[in-house]
């Protein structure tokens, strides 16, 4: 699966190329680290200990074009407010999220069978990510790029294709008639697949010196599955889990500008 990832990848590098290749650009490649907090089957809706609960990891390597700069020319582009304002991301990251039930119906004070099995249970699911990103800067990218110091806080949004491979078990073993609770029956997999997702984040960059920067960001990321945590109960029956999965990601990164 790692090379058809790359070959996407470089695919869409290069039609992009293609695309903007009349406005002029430069490059930006970087690396993002951070937290990741899964919203799934797992755990109650709206509970604090299942949001803080259910985390990961997660890691990513961004490449940015940036459309204020040339690259060929070691000059600046026509000043347009697309080219001050606008930056294409693309990325490729992989994340790793471990998974269980959390919430009032697993407190020790609940003895039912149902209720340790629902505390037996355990999951992950790892989550590797390619897609684009259109990030909108409010404040010049010029002036932020000629600023040692300075701050460019920045709002985005674009899709991205994943591949999740989710794993479902219980503490005594895999899963069962005999272990599973009756809502889980027949609404797990151990299977991999691919889905598609919708990506928006909010963030900033720090200018550490004219060739790096860091970055902030806080990314909400909605897949267009219920299979990516590896369960999917009836909806019909158990309005509670009728939502898809998706996850919260903060990330800090290091961006190096390419001449």
């Amino acid at each position: 699966m790692p090379r058809i990832y790359f070959l996407i990848l470089a695919l869409a590098f290069g039609g992009l190329n293609a695309a903007f290749a009349q406005f002029g650009f430069s490059h930006e490649i970087g690396v993002i680290v951070g937290p990741v907090a899964m919203q799934s089957d797992y755990g109650e809706r709206h509970d604090l200990s299942t949001n803080a609960g259910n985390t990961g990891f997660g890691i990513g390597l961004v490449h940015y074009l940036n459309f204020s700069y040339k690259a060929e020319c070691n000059c600046y582009t026509p000043e347009t407010y697309f080219n001050d304002h606008f930056k294409v991301r693309t990325e490729l990251s992989y994340s790793k999220t471990n998974l269980q039930h959390f919430g009032k119906w697993v407190e020790d004070s609940r003895t039912s069978v149902t209720a340790e099995q629902l505390r037996n249970m355990r999951g992950s699911t790892a989550i590797t990510n390619i897609g684009m990103q259109l990030e909108y800067f409010p404040l010049s990218i010029r002036d932020f790029t000629a600023t040692t110091g300075s701050w460019a806080p920045f709002v985005s949004l674009g899709a991205q294709f994943s591949h999740y491979n989710p794993e479902a078990s219980s503490t005594t073993g895999p899963l069962t008639v005999i272990n599973t609770p009756i809502k889980y029956r027949d609404a797990f997999t151990n299977d991999s697949g691919t889905v598609w997702s919708v990506v928006s984040s909010v963030g900033t960059r720090y200018k550490l010196n004219e060739m790096s920067d860091l970055m902030l960001d806080l990314r909400f990321q909605y897949y267009f599955s219920d299979w990516v945590d590896g369960l999917r109960p009836n909806p019909d029956r158990y309005s509670e889990n009728k939502a898809n999965d998706w996850l919260i990601w903060l990330n800090v990164g290091y961006i190096y500008y390419l001449n």
